[in-house]
C-alpha cells in the first residue's frame, strides 16, 4: 500500500472547482474537487485526465462532493516511470482516498481504464466502496480489432511526428488475464452497480457489458445510443441525469 503524506492548499478556479495535490508515496497526485455531500470518486479513462469530469462535477455539485484525480502517470500527476501495472493505479488511488480522509464507503465512477481501477478496488476492499458506476470499462472483454487499430495508429502517428507519448504504457503482471479481464470475479461484488455503455463502442463492444450484467448480483445496465467510447462526454446531459438518479438511490 502506498505511503501517504501531505496535501497542498486547495486552489479555487472560476467554475467553482478546487484543485490540489496530494502526496502518495513518491508521487504527487493532482486532483479536482467540487460540491458538497457524500463523496464520489471519479476516475478517468486511459486517454484522458481529470478535466474529463468537470462538466459532470459542476452540474451535480449540489448533492455530492466529487473528487477527480489525475491517475498516476497522467495529466498533472507525476509520471516517474514509463509504464504502470494495474496494481500501481489501484494502490495510488487508494492512497488518494486515504490522503483525503474520505468518509467510507464511497461511490466510485470509472471510465474505461478508470472503471477497471474501480473494479480492482471494489474486488480487493469491498468495504470501501458503496456504489460502482462503470462506463465502457476495461475488463469485460478483449479490446476489439478496430480499437486496437485506432490505438496503434495514434501511437505511431505521434512517434513519426516526434511527439512525446502523452500516456504511460500498461504493463501486465504475472498471471494477469489479457486486457485485465475479470468477468469470473464479478459475482463477488455485492454493492449497487450501474453499467453505462455506448451501443456502438469501437474499443469494447456492448456484448461485454451484457455479460457483466448477467453475473453481477446488484447491477443495472444503461445502453446509450450512438457511436464512441465515452458516452459521458458525447451525451453529457443524459449521462449526468442517469448518474444523479443512481447516486440518489438509497
Amino acid at each position: 500500500m502506498a505511503v501517504v503524506s501531505e496535501k497542498t492548499t486547495p486552489q479555487l478556479s472560476a467554475n467553482g472547482v478546487e484543485t490540489m495535490t496530494v502526496k502518495v508515496g513518491d508521487d504527487n497526485i493532482f486532483l479536482r474537487k467540487a460540491g458538497k455531500g457524500p463523496p464520489v470518486l471519479l476516475l478517468h479513462g486511459g486517454a484522458c485526465d481529470s478535466a474529463d469530469w468537470i462538466e459532470t462535477m459542476v452540474p451535480l455539485s449540489g448533492s455530492h462532493t466529487f473528487y477527480a484525480p489525475d491517475l498516476v502517470g497522467y495529466g498533472q500527476s507525476d509520471r516517474n516511470r514509463d509504464g504502470y501495472y494495474l496494481s500501481d493505479f489501484a494502490d495510488s488511488t487508494r492512497g488518494v482516498m486515504d490522503a483525503l480522509e474520505l468518509d467510507l464507503p464511497v461511490a466510485i465512477v470509472g471510465h474505461s481504464l478508470g472503471g477497471r481501477v474501480a473494479l480492482e478496488i471494489a474486488l480487493s476492499q469491498p468495504d470501501k466502496v458503496r456504489k460502482l458506476v462503470l462506463i465502457d470499462t476495461t475488463g469485460f472483454s478483449r479490446l476489439a480489432r478496430w480499437g486496437t487499430f485506432l490505438g496503434t495508429m495514434a501511437y505511431w502517428v505521434r512517434k513519426v511526428m516526434g511527439r512525446p507519448q502523452p500516456y504511460p504504457r500498461f504493463m501486465m503482471e504475472n498471471g494477469a488475464m489479457p486486457d485485465w479481464i475479470c468477468l469470473d470475479r464479478l459475482p463477488e461484488l455485492r454493492m449497487q452497480t450501474l453499467i453505462v455503455w455506448n451501443r456502438r463502442d469501437p474499443y469494447y463492444t456492448v456484448k461485454g457489458a451484457l455479460k457483466a450484467k448477467e453475473v453481477m448480483p446488484q447491477a443495472q445496465l444503461e445502453i446509450m445510443p450512438g457511436y464512441g467510447h465515452a458516452p459521458h462526454r458525447t451525451d453529457r446531459e443524459s449521462f449526468n441525469n442517469i448518474l444523479a438518479s443512481f447516486l440518489a438511490k438509497p
